[in-house]
């Protein structure tokens, strides 16, 4: 999901219940994820970043111990410290941050302090035909069903279960939509099966005028750049199959809002309604990933269907399975540059929405910068909750008071890695690469969007920055991704009780 995806961040989307939560609480305009699940994740539940958790990747082990693709004994999740503060801690959805292994069954859901569990410890896959669930430590035979639709079942019970301990609840919906393959219920597409025609050109200047309207956007930051893989709307070919994917997508969305909707129900049942902090996020920006061939390098399990971008193959049944690529994620990603898997701000910046009864401003913004390091000491503020001694200290701050109005203040440097894409912001200043390519200096504050590099004007700034990142690098054990990747290549013993070297995670 991208950071223009939900309504009242400048979709046309249909999402009244998340923006219902938007109604009654703040939306953080300058909120920050990972760039990609598995890491995303990793910090969600640690409050460190990834690479201090072990999962500086995916979850594959990279033998070094930032890289080791599944959590480590050194950090806790927010479900271990909140249950020590009495909280009843029950998960719905995808786990990812360790292979599905039983030799990794240490660091399943149930074992890092959720008493319930169901879902599925690894990535995407079948919406329709959804593979690997598990209730908590029991795999479950395959079943039919819509798998968001299944996810928040088993929300709305945790909830109703949780009411009934006597003990304060903390619920962690791990939603995999809008991830591809483009799957969702013809009636859901419907609604949207004829909005896209119009093109990609054209939506996303809609969106981004309603952006501005509603004040997400400094005016000064121009629109950024058509990805330079997207022909102009007018140009491109296939215009019905185009617009079938973005319908899709959006129907994926609007599928996910009914079902935070039935979440929110449950609580209010519970008579918890207005005792109850609820947060939405993203775990990165929207996927260019291309499935551009009938089987051949596309990630798919094997009940799937043909998979691939297929023109003229109508996305949206369990028979198909495609992404929306470059297309309709600069879309989504308005106003910003890049995609998931870039730390680009196309590829980190995620909406993050926070309700809390009747004690946040209603409707309001909050304009100052935040990271996904600090929900987890946020969730132990709002609980009281102890965070352990012996345990490597949590790198991110808590968001209570920002929720609550206060001021916009400065806050320690932000950081990025994957795959050898880095960054480090500093207040204004973000020092941002490619892998393998230059460092580019942005002025957050005058060009959020990336389109002045002021690198060459300003060398000594890209030196200091640069210093600094280096500095965390060694800190954290982050390693350069080629050297990594080339390590993992060479022949090496697997130490006992590591994960098969079929636990892959490719293109998810």
């Amino acid at each position: 999901m991208g950071y223009s995806d939900l309504n009242c961040y400048g979709s046309e989307i249909d999402t009244p219940n998340i923006d219902a939560l938007a109604r009654r609480g703040v939306r953080f305009t300058q909120f920050y994820n990972t760039a990609r699940c598995c890491p995303t994740r990793a910090s969600l539940l640690t409050g460190l970043y990834s690479h201090q958790a072990g999962i500086g990747h995916m979850i594959e082990d990279y033998g070094t111990p930032a890289y080791a693709g599944t959590l480590n004994q050194n950090c806790v999740t927010v479900a271990e410290v909140l249950s020590s503060a009495g909280y009843h801690c029950t998960m719905s959805g995808k786990w990812h941050v360790a292979p599905p292994a039983d030799a990794h069954r240490r660091n399943w859901p149930r074992q890092r302090g959720f008493a319930r569990y169901f879902g599925a410890l690894g990535g995407g896959g079948n919406y329709f035909r959804p593979g690997g669930l598990m209730l908590d430590n029991e795999r479950l035979p395959p079943v039919e069903g819509y798998y968001t639709d299944m996810i928040a079942d088993r929300s709305v019970e945790f909830l109703a279960d949780s009411s009934r301990t006597g003990r304060p609840s903390f619920h962690y919906a791990a939603f995999t939509a809008p991830h591809w393959p483009l799957h969702a219920p013809a009636a859901e597409i419907d609604r949207y099966r004829d909005l896209y025609k119009i093109g990609w050109t054209e939506i996303r200047r809609r969106r981004h005028e309603k952006q501005l309207k509603l004040g997400l956007l400094d005016p000064r930051w121009p629109l950024s750049a058509r990805d330079e893989r997207v022909p102009d709307w007018a140009s491109a070919p296939n215009h019905d199959w185009q617009a079938a994917r973005m319908a899709v997508h959006a129907a994926m969305v609007t599928r996910l809002d009914r079902n935070v909707g039935r979440i929110v129900e449950q609580v209010r049942r519970n008579g918890q309604l207005d005792n109850t902090v609820f947060l939405f996020l993203s775990d990165n920006g929207a996927s260019a990933e291309l499935l551009n061939q009938r089987r051949a390098g596309v990630w798919a399990p094997p009940d799937s269907g043909p998979g691939g971008n297929i023109p003229g193959e109508m996305p949206g049944p369990a028979t198909t399975y495609q992404s929306f690529g470059p297309d309709w994620s600069h879309v989504s990603n308005t106003p910003f540059r890049r995609h998931k898997m870039s730390v680009h701000e196309g590829g980190i910046s995620t909406p993050l929405i926070a309700a809390w009864g009747d004690r946040l401003q209603p409707n309001s913004l909050h304009h100052g910068a935040g990271h996904v390091i600090d929900i987890m000491p946020t969730l132990a503020h709002l609980a009281g909750a102890r965070y352990p001694s012996g345990k490597i200290p949590m790198e991110g701050r808590s968001l209570v008071p920002a929720m609550r109005g206060g001021p916009k203040q400065e806050r320690p440097a932000m950081f990025w890695e994957h795959e050898g894409n880095r960054a480090i912001r500093e207040g204004r200043w973000k020092l941002v690469a490619a892998h393998r390519g230059p460092w580019e200096l942005y002025d957050m504050e005058s060009d959020r969007t990336e389109t002045a590099d002021l690198a060459a004007a300003q060398p000594a700034r890209v030196d200091q920055l640069s210093k600094s990142y280096a500095a965390w690098m060694q800190r954290c054990g982050v390693q350069p991704w080629d050297a990594i990747r080339q390590a993992a290549s060479a022949p090496r013993t697997a130490p006992p009780g590591s994960a098969p070297a079929a636990a892959s995670t490719k293109g998810n």
